[in-house]
């Protein structure tokens, strides 16, 4: 009698434990953009820049990151001294703002999910080249239609154009720069 509950004991315990993972395997939704998000970089209110933004969850942290621009959430993924127990990474999908100085509070889409114009002629609300994120591709193919740049996936953002100083987008117009062999 004593193996049968102990046996059950254990049954149950795994079954528990499977539940778990489960549940910490789903990353936390984004959160809306509000004016308590406070750039991680620049310290300043996110709503008083134009242009697409970035939150990253990480399980070792208990708010989101916030960033006053895509292309500084996407670095952030790429400094050594940040957190790497990243959960989610959402950017505005800009395909669904209303207009670049008002780039929507609710409209995320996971960054690894999305395509990015890069080198395009708008800059970021900080003033910096920007890393700018749709959900469709026709949608970011017509905005680098008019207003250049190129289309890239989340893997392929060069990471000299992610962390390069502001206003040098060479990495932008060479497809092959900042690319690791």
């Amino acid at each position: 009698m004593k193996r049968i509950a102990l046996a059950c004991a254990l049954a149950a315990a795994f079954a528990l434990t499977g539940c778990n993972d489960k549940q910490a395997a789903a990353p936390p939704p984004p959160i809306k953009l509000t004016q308590q998000a406070i750039g991680r970089y620049c310290g300043m209110n996110l709503l008083e820049h134009s242009g697409p933004k970035g939150q990253i969850f990480a399980a070792s942290l208990i708010e989101p990151v916030w960033f006053s621009s895509a292309r500084d959430a996407i670095a952030f993924t790429m400094l050594p001294d940040e957190p790497k127990d990243i959960q989610a990474i959402y950017v505005s999908d800009m395909g669904k703002a209303t207009s670049w100085d008002n780039p929507g509070a609710d409209n995320w889409i996971e960054a690894r999910k999305a395509l990015f114009v890069i080198g395009s002629r708008l800059k970021s609300g900080m003033g910096s080249d920007e890393a700018v994120p749709f959900s469709e591709r026709a949608a970011a193919e017509r905005f680098a239609a008019e207003h250049g740049g190129r289309v890239v996936s989340f893997s392929d953002v060069p990471r000299d154009y992610v962390l390069s100083a502001a206003d040098d987008s060479a990495s932008a117009a060479d497809p092959d720069a900042g690319k690791t062999n």
